[in-house]
């Protein structure tokens, strides 16, 4: 029998390395996203042989600076928070990324967070129909959904328990998501296009690298 040896981060489910080599070849920097249990980090890459060189990052939590007081892991926050990094990956002078999952899965989480990256400004071949509805984006369908349970003192009460204790009327959820979002932009040199508010039918970019 004939012992084939498999790299240690490919056993470990980590690191896809077709993607990696095509990375390299490439030289294309490149944006990671990891959604945790508590947290969003979301970092600009560019792949060296050597070892990945950072070039800027956000944690959700950075967000609190803002102002804001939802969740640090929802469709929402993600957006925010990629609209935040898309802002300082253009203070470093770069406007071209590619998405890499890894050994991950392009989830909606993902894709708010590529949205925010694009309203900023910065260039990344994704389709359109892949990335996440406007009214999850601002966070609409949780103000339907407390107008729905607001029926039920009591189920409304304990659901929305952290975002009542921290002053926030969840109705009014996407108007506090546009003050954010203000407030992140409000420094930039040119303020982000957003089409939040446009059609969906946008052009078609290429499919994530996959």
């Amino acid at each position: 029998m004939v012992y084939t040896a498999v790299l240690r981060r490919n056993r470990q489910n980590r690191t896809n390395y077709r993607k990696r080599v095509a990375m390299l070849i490439g030289r294309h920097s490149f944006v990671s996203i990891t959604v945790s249990n508590q947290n969003i980090m979301a970092q600009v890459l560019k792949p060296l042989v050597g070892g990945d060189s950072v070039v800027t990052a956000v944690r959700s939590r950075e967000l609190l600076t803002y102002g804001w007081k939802g969740s640090m892991k929802s469709i929402p926050t993600c957006y925010l928070t990629g609209l935040l990094l898309g802002i300082r990956t253009l203070e470093k002078g770069m406007n071209n990324l590619i998405l890499y999952t890894g050994k991950g899965s392009f989830t909606s989480r993902v894709g708010a967070c590529l949205k925010g990256l694009i309203d900023a400004g910065v260039s990344i071949p994704v389709s359109e129909a892949s990335l996440p509805k406007i009214e999850r984006i601002n966070g609409g369908h949780i103000a339907q959904y407390a107008e729905v349970l607001k029926k039920d003192e009591e189920k409304y009460n304990s659901h929305f328990s952290s975002l009542l204790k921290n002053g926030w009327v969840p109705e009014n959820y996407s108007h506090y998501f546009e003050e954010v979002r203000t407030r992140i932009t409000k420094n930039m040199r040119t303020v982000p296009h957003s089409t939040l508010s446009e059609s969906s039918k946008s052009p078609t970019r290429n499919a994530p690298v996959s």
